[in-house]
This record gives C-alpha cells, sequence and structure tokens, in this order.
C-alpha cells in the first residue's frame, strides 16, 4: 500500500491514508496517455465540415462549346472543379470522429496518471476541503496555503457546492468529483488535490474496474 501524508486546508499534517499501490504508486505508462487523450480530442470534434461537389453545386450540364476546333479543353460542364463556382473535388463530408480506447488501455492511463502525480511530488491529499461560504478568494486562499502550483485540480464529491460554486472563476484551478476524473483533464494541470474520500472513490473504482476487468 502506498502511505501518503494527509493535510488540512492550511498544510498542518494531520494523518495518513494508505491507497493501493496499482492506482497511486503503480508503473507510469506514460505511451498509454497519448491513445486516451487522443481519443478524448476526437470525441470533442464536430465532425460539421462539409462542401459541395461537382453534382451539388447549381449550374447547367449542357456542354460548353463544341468538342474540337475551338483549341479549348474538352469540357462538359461548368460544374467542373476548375471554374470558379464548380463543385469541389472530393469534398469533405460530416462524419463521426469518435471512438474508445480498449477498456483496459483507458483504466491503465488513468492509473499512470494518478501515480505519475504522486511520484512527482505534485498529490496533495487533504481531510476534508470544506468553505465557510461561496468565495473564489477562499479557495486561492486555501491553494496558496497547500504549496499548490500555477495551475490546480481539486477533486471532492459532488455535493460539495461551496467549493464547485468557489472555484469556477478560477482561470487556472477546476473542480471535479471523483467519477469525472478523466486523463485528458488530469495532465492539463501541474498540482492535483484531492480530499481523503475522493481518493479512496478513486481507489475503489479504479480496483473494482480492473476486478472486473479480470474476469
Amino acid at each position: 500500500m502506498a502511505t501518503i501524508d494527509v493535510f488540512n486546508l492550511k498544510r498542518e499534517k494531520v494523518g495518513t491514508v494508505d491507497l493501493a499501490d496499482e492506482v497511486f504508486a503503480g508503473e507510469v505508462k506514460e505511451h498509454l496517455f497519448y491513445e486516451v487523450v487522443k481519443a478524448q480530442l476526437a470525441s470533442k470534434r464536430q465532425g460539421t465540415a462539409a462542401a459541395k461537389n461537382r453534382s451539388a453545386v447549381s449550374g447547367s450540364t449542357k456542354k460548353m462549346y463544341k468538342q474540337k476546333g475551338t483549341g479549348n479543353a474538352r469540357h462538359g460542364s461548368k460544374r467542373a472543379p476548375v471554374y470558379v463556382g464548380g463543385g469541389q473535388a472530393h469534398p469533405p463530408r460530416p462524419r463521426e470522429w469518435a471512438y474508445r480506447p480498449p477498456r483496459q488501455v483507458r483504466l491503465g492511463a488513468l492509473r499512470s496518471a494518478l501515480s505519475k502525480f504522486n511520484k512527482e511530488g505534485r498529490l496533495v491529499v487533504v481531510d476534508r476541503f470544506e468553505l465557510a461560504e461561496i468565495k473564489t478568494k477562499g479557495v486561492m486562499s486555501a491553494l496558496a496555503s497547500l504549496k499548490t502550483q500555477k495551475s490546480t485540480l481539486v477533486v471532492d464529491a459532488a455535493s460539495n457546492e461551496n467549493l464547485k460554486l468557489s472555484i469556477r472563476n478560477c482561470k487556472d484551478h477546476q473542480f471535479l468529483p471523483p467519477e469525472g476524473v478523466n486523463v485528458y483533464d488530469l495532465l492539463r494541470f501541474d498540482t492535483l488535490v484531492l480530499s481523503k474520500d475522493a481518493a479512496k472513490q478513486l481507489e475503489q473504482r479504479l480496483l473494482a474496474d480492473k476486478a472486473g476487468g479480470a474476469k
């Protein structure tokens, strides 16, 4: 088990938490990051690019001039791609870019990302992230006390409304519930702050998925 220090919001050590090595201290397989992030970005593509081919543009299909004797190329339609206003050759068509890597690749990438944060000292576990009121200044003050780097991903229960609403105006920081943690968002931030409960939920989620995949 990986033993990780637990702090309060003043960065005073208040205990430790034991988390599974498979999730927070496993081998970092960075090649999986590429596969998963590429798939996530592909899924965000709208896929709405489109243009008309020669059969879709308006214009006469009558032969423009006789076949021989004019000295011109032997054109048969003003809709040809070589003409202004003609159809495009091999135009883009609306398509769906989304795809999903294999399940174990997705899970392995997420475990590797969490392990990378822990091994590089960029993971901070707090006992609880409670704010007395909805105020961005309170979040910024807490993150400063925790000595996080420029950008921070804070993970806590979705029911923590004060935190969720306080952090949404922060340019460099973001809130996610444990079930929403993904590789793309993890790799965009310098520091990962987990509440103790969120860390346990992530551990259970990834261990359960691993056990399910082994059956």
